[in-house]
């Protein structure tokens, strides 16, 4: 079938186009436009703005600790099913099916699930696979694992570590690897409660910064297209910002990406003993072109934490609103949920989000700071329409900061950046720059030979109402939503990398599972049938 799109502005910083053009689309790829041939199908975009469909790199979608925060919290559902008065996250129904639905909605047509447990690899892409419409990706969590300490203790070759990472990524169906706080839940099995980049993780001897330079080695070596994905120590805490700076310093030249960054971005000045290091975080990544970050925006209201940062959940227990959580522990990471609600008459709160937008506006490359609130840790993705008016429209801001405690506006610069994100640079934020990052060259743009995954909004004033309903969005090429509705529910692809793996390490892996768990280590990975569809996966190749 072949389809026009036509007349409309089309945004698309990769191919140079900010202005009219026409679009065609057949066998759900960007086409040239055709000689002779009639379109099948017009679609009248005048006076719309078309970009690429949206990509989201971190948001908590897919894992066992999703499904235990909607266990501890059914009063979510509960409001969703109620409407009036529904909070933002019981907005989104908070299952598999809303997720789809509502980040098509909005546009997006690829979600990065940040924190997949090898361990259970098999559960979170059989949910991944359950939510419509969007593609799908995973990464997988290493850093505190059995089997990478125990080579790094023994000081094993680095190609028997990078043999290790590809079995890992290869049998999780991974789109790349993360760490979080490296060593630090390990530490925690030994009682350890506070954990630093140059800590060493008990019995192991290995520092956080080493376990972090090991795997960014190993990474690099693999050519696994995105970065190693860090989530740092002393996340939340006053001071953290000298957990980031450290982890920045220590990149040395080689590509590194440290996540949902404001949740870093903590001094410990002032008589609250709690500050804003924004500006510092800002001029430290600005200064270092190896260094991408997403910010993890935090916007008023109540959520829930998500984290496989078992330390740092346990830490933070006490402060649930409501309070109860739920900390586990178990192979490598365990994790934690703890809901939480930010306050606009909170002083931390409103320094929290005022933080992470400082870091929006002060980033100068729309290129390596990416569009997330971690959801739902600093707010449910469905505030995302909300975030883009904020970084758009500096009137925006200044009605938001008149809202918030004197104490906590005076304790940032917010209110001197007039800077205002230009659509260009949103689609390059959203679009371009995720694609890049990823290692994604069909997508996040609109040249011919592109997936076709392209959203049309109606432009307006309202930078959120824009946003927030696409008028038109094409999935592969085929209308899914019209007039901000889903019209066509179907499902998108798990993308995961063509990880070749070692068969000496594979035999290894085998006697260690077996002496570890007495059980095959077939019975941890991800089988190309599990997901009962013929094409569940989409390859990527490494570079």
């Amino acid at each position: 079938m072949l389809t026009c799109l036509k007349g409309g502005h089309v945004v698309d910083p990769v191919a140079g186009l900010d202005g009219p053009a026409d679009l065609w689309v057949e066998d759900g790829r960007v086409v040239e436009a055709p000689d002779g041939p009639r379109p099948d199908r017009i679609i009248d975009c005048a006076g719309l703005v078309v970009m690429a469909g949206a990509i989201d790199i971190h948001s908590h979608i897919a894992s066992g600790h999703v499904n235990t925060a909607r266990l501890l919290l059914p009063e979510f559902h509960k409001a969703f099913q109620a409407r009036p008065g529904a909070t933002k996250l019981s907005q989104i129904g908070w299952t598999a099916e809303e997720t789809g639905l509502r980040y098509a909605e909005m546009g997006f047509t690829l979600v990065v699930e940040p924190a997949m447990a090898p361990s259970s690899a098999l559960h979170s892409h059989l949910e991944l696979a359950d939510i419509p419409i969007i593609d799908k990706a995973a990464l997988v969590v290493l850093g505190n694992d059995d089997v990478l300490l125990s080579l790094m203790r023994a000081g094993e070759s680095p190609q028997a570590i990078e043999d290790y990472v590809a079995w890992t990524v290869g049998s999780a169906r991974a789109l790349g690897v993360k760490t979080i706080n490296a060593g630090g839940s390990a530490a925690f099995k030994d009682n350890v409660r506070a954990f630093s980049i140059d800590d060493e993780v008990p019995d192991y001897g290995v520092t956080s910064r080493a376990i972090v330079k090991t795997l960014q080695a190993a990474v690099t070596g693999l050519k696994i297209p995105h970065p190693l994905h860090v989530h740092c120590n002393n996340l939340g805490i006053a001071g953290s910002a000298d957990s980031a700076a450290a982890t920045i310093q220590s990149a040395e030249g080689v590509p590194l990406h440290l996540a949902h960054l404001q949740f870093y971005g903590y001094g410990a000045g002032g008589k609250r003993g709690f500050s804003s290091e924004g500006q510092r975080l800002a001029e430290l990544v600005n200064a270092r072109p190896e260094i991408t970050v997403d910010i993890g925006q935090v916007m008023f209201g109540p959520t829930v934490t998500i984290s496989s940062d078992e330390l740092r959940q346990f830490a933070g227990r006490t402060a649930g609103s409501p309070g109860k959580y739920v900390i586990m522990d178990g192979e490598a990471n365990g994790g934690g949920v703890v809901p939480i609600d930010y306050k606009e008459t909170s002083y931390y709160s409103a320094l929290q989000w005022a933080i992470g937008l400082e870091l929006f506006l002060l980033i100068k490359d729309p290129w390596r700071v990416f569009f997330t609130t971690d959801h739902p840790n600093g707010a449910p993705f469905t505030a995302y329409p909300e975030l883009f008016a904020l970084l758009m429209d500096r009137d925006v801001r200044a009605r938001w900061l008149e809202m918030l405690p004197d104490a906590a506006v005076k304790a940032t610069c917010l209110t001197e950046l007039d800077r205002e994100y230009t659509l260009a640079e949103i689609a390059i934020m959203t679009r371009a720059a995720p694609a890049r990052l990823l290692g994604l060259p069909d997508r996040g743009h609109l040249s011919p030979g592109a997936v076709a995954d392209i959203a049309v909004y109606r432009p307006g004033e309202d930078k959120a109402q824009m946003f927030a309903s696409a008028a038109w969005l094409l999935k592969d090429g085929e209308v899914v939503v019209e007039n901000g509705a889903v019209t066509r529910r179907r499902f998108g692809k798990a993308l995961a990398l063509k990880a070749e793996t070692d068969a000496a390490m594979g035999r290894r892996m085998e006697r260690y599972m077996q002496d570890r768990y007495g059980l095959p280590a077939h019975w941890f990975a991800v089988p190309q049938d599990a997901l009962g569809r013929e094409t569940p996966f989409g390859w990527v190749d490494m570079r």
